[in-house]
C-alpha cells in the first residue's frame, strides 16, 4: 500500500487559529485510491521548516501533499523551500505568469507587482493551473518522491486536487482503494468496547479496525485495503458482521447515521411521537432531535423548564416533591416525563433535570448528577447517572441529551420486537 505523507503549512495552524480542513479533505480522498496517509503535519510559515518537513517525507513515503504558502506575499514560502529541498534556483514560469496577468485582466484590475512571485517554480517543476484563483500549483519529485504543492485556500485547493492530482495518483495506485466504515455505538466506556473486538484491532489485520471516543459515543473504524470497491467492500461487510455479534445494542448506526436520526426514524417507523422537557439542558435534546430533516413527523414540540416555577405551572410536578426531594431527584424526573406526555398528548415523552455545573454541586448531589425520565405506552421509568464532577458543563449536557436519546432508543427496540 502506498503510503502519503500532508503537510500543511501556516502559522494560523500551529497556532490554533485556523481549523486544518485541507487534511481531512486531502486523506479522505487519498484513501480512495488505495493510498494511506501515514503523517500529517502542520508546520508554520518558516522556510526551514517547510524544507525540513518535505526532505523528511521524502525518506519515508511514496507521495507528498503540501498545502499553503503559495501566495504573492512574504509569509508564502513554500515555493522557496521547495526549490531549497531540490538544491534548484526558483524561476519565472511564462505560462503561469500569463494565467495570473489574464486573472487580474478579467476582472478589470491591474495585476499587483506582488502578484508575480506566484509564478515562480523551482527550475524543473511542473506548473498546476488554477483554474479558481492566481496561484498555480507545483509538481516536482523530491529524491525520487513525487510531491504536490496545493493551495491553501480549500476550494481552489479542492478543485485542482481532484481535476489535476488526483487522476495521476490513481494511475500510480494500480486501481487499489482504501475504503473506510464506521459503527457508531452507546452505551459502554471505550475500553470496554476495545476489550471485546480486541484481536480485531490486531496491527496488519486487512480490514484494520480502531475507535475513538467523544461525548460518550464510541465509533468503530474499520478500513478495508482491496483490488477494487467491490472486493473492499466485502471485506468491510464481514468485519461489520462481526463487530455487531460481539457489540449488539451498543450499536446504533453506521456512517453519517446519529442518535437523533436513528431514534427518529424508529419512531417513524412505529407511527409514535415525541415530547420533551428538559432542565439543566435548557432545549439541547430537543435541538438534537429537530436537527434531523423531517422531524415534524413525530416529534411534537418541548417544555424547557428551568425553573422550579415552572415545572410545577407547566408540568404539574407537585411543590411538595419539588421541596421533599429537590429539582434533581428521581421523583421530579419522573413527574416532568409523566406531565410531558399529559400535556402534549405524545406517545413517549423523555425528561432531563441534573447539575451540569460547574457551580451547585453537594457531597450528596454532585456536578454532573443527572436523571432522566422516560414515559410511554408501558408507563414510566428514571434513570440515574453520573458525568463526572470535573466535566465541562458543556460535556455533561451533551451526555445527559445523548443517554437520553440512547434510553428512548432501546425502549423503541423493545417495542419493536414485542409489536
Amino acid at each position: 500500500m502506498q503510503r502519503a505523507w500532508i503537510i500543511c503549512t501556516g502559522t494560523e495552524l500551529t497556532l490554533g487559529d485556523v481549523v486544518n480542513s485541507n487534511a481531512q479533505f486531502l486523506a479522505a480522498r487519498l484513501a480512495e485510491v488505495g493510498i494511506r496517509t501515514e503523517r500529517i503535519i502542520a508546520v508554520p510559515d518558516d522556510l526551514a521548516a517547510i524544507r525540513d518537513s518535505v526532505l523528511a517525507a521524502a525518506r519515508c513515503c511514496d507521495v507528498i501533499l503540501v498545502s499553503g504558502g503559495l501566495g504573492p506575499t512574504s509569509d508564502d514560502l513554500t515555493r522557496a523551500a521547495l526549490a531549497q529541498a531540490v538544491g534548484v534556483p526558483l524561476v519565472t514560469d511564462p505560462a503561469a505568469l500569463e494565467h495570473i496577468r489574464a486573472f487580474f485582466e478579467q476582472r478589470g484590475r491591474p495585476m499587483p507587482a506582488a502578484s508575480v512571485v506566484q509564478a515562480q517554480l523551482p527550475s524543473g517543476a511542473r506548473a498546476l493551473p488554477n483554474a479558481c484563483g492566481t496561484a498555480p500549483g507545483v509538481a516536482l519529485r523530491i529524491g525520487g518522491t513525487p510531491c504536490y504543492a496545493l493551495p491553501g485556500v480549500p476550494f481552489e485547493l479542492q478543485t485542482m486536487f481532484i481535476e489535476q492530482v488526483l487522476p495521476e495518483l490513481r494511475s500510480a495506485g494500480i486501481g487499489h482503494v482504501l475504503l473506510t466504515r464506521y459503527l457508531h455505538c452507546f452505551g459502554a466506556p471505550e475500553s470496554e468496547i476495545g476489550a471485546r473486538i480486541a484481536d480485531l484491532m490486531q496491527p496488519g489485520r486487512n480490514p484494520s479496525v480502531g475507535t475513538r471516543a467523544e461525548a460518550g459515543i464510541v465509533s468503530v473504524r474499520i478500513s478495508a485495503f482491496a483490488e477494487s470497491p467491490t472486493a473492499a467492500d466485502q471485506l468491510l461487510d464481514q468485519t461489520e458482521h462481526e463487530l455487531r455479534q460481539r457489540l449488539g445494542t451498543l450499536v446504533f448506526g453506521r456512517q453519517d447515521q446519529s442518535l437523533a436520526s436513528v431514534v427518529g426514524e424508529q419512531l417513524a417507523a412505529l407511527a409514535r411521537t415525541l415530547a420533551t422537557a428538559e432542565s439543566c439542558t435548557g432545549g439541547l435534546l430537543g435541538e438534537l432531535v429537530t436537527s434531523v430533516p423531517g422531524s415534524s413527523r413525530y416529534y411534537l414540540g418541548g417544555l424547557v423548564t428551568y425553573s422550579n416555577a415552572l415545572k410545577t405551572g407547566l408540568l404539574a410536578v407537585p411543590e411538595q416533591m419539588l421541596a421533599e426531594h429537590g429539582a434533581v431527584s428521581a421523583e421530579v424526573a419522573e413527574a416532568m416525563a409523566a406531565g410531558a406526555r399529559r400535556v402534549l398528548g405524545s406517545d413517549y415523552a423523555v425528561s432531563i433535570t441534573g447539575i451540569a455545573g460547574p457551580e451547585g454541586g453537594t457531597q450528596n448531589k454532585p456536578v454532573g448528577l443527572v436523571y432522566i425520565g422516560l414515559c410511554g405506552p408501558d408507563g414510566v421509568g428514571v434513570s440515574e447517572f453520573r458525568f463526572g464532577a470535573t466535566s465541562p458543563r458543556s460535556v455533561i449536557r451533551l451526555r445527559a441529551a445523548y443517554s437520553a436519546l440512547d434510553l428512548l432508543r432501546r425502549e423503541l427496540l423493545r417495542a419493536t420486537r414485542s409489536g
